[in-house]
């Protein structure tokens, strides 16, 4: 693990031991593929839900492992948690404007634009 993949890591890691008890939300989850116990991406919450009942999340997959639903079976399980947390309504998601591969995984779990710019902003709403 290295560079910016390992900054992020260590971002998170900060997190979880400078906040204890929100740490689900701090922790780094990696997407382990169950036939070959393969990492295959990772997910995470970008921070505690903030005061306006919204959690960014975040997420990547390894280039070999795009296409197979991986990523969409794990932001919709995330995303799924997340809303039956108390004072959680809305997951939130920021993209690069050209990244279709990830425009199709939040649309696919019911996420919608929500802002459009050199990034475009998404949003999913709770029921």
């Amino acid at each position: 693990m290295e560079g910016f993949f390992l900054d992020i890591v260590k971002g998170q890691l900060g997190k979880v031991r400078d906040d204890r008890d929100n740490y689900l939300w701090h922790s780094f989850w990696f997407l382990i593929r169950k036939s070959d116990r393969v990492a295959v991406g990772s997910a995470d919450f970008k921070d505690v839900p903030g005061q306006n009942s919204e959690v960014e999340i975040g997420y990547g997959l390894g280039k070999e492992f795009e296409g197979r639903g991986y990523m969409t079976e794990a932001v919709k399980s995330m995303c799924a948690w997340a809303l039956e947390q108390p004072g959680v309504h809305q997951v939130i998601a920021e993209t690069d404007s050209i990244g279709e591969a990830s425009h199709g995984v939040l649309r696919r779990c019911g996420f919608t634009v929500d802002r459009r710019g050199e990034t475009w902003w998404w949003r999913l709403s709770g029921v």
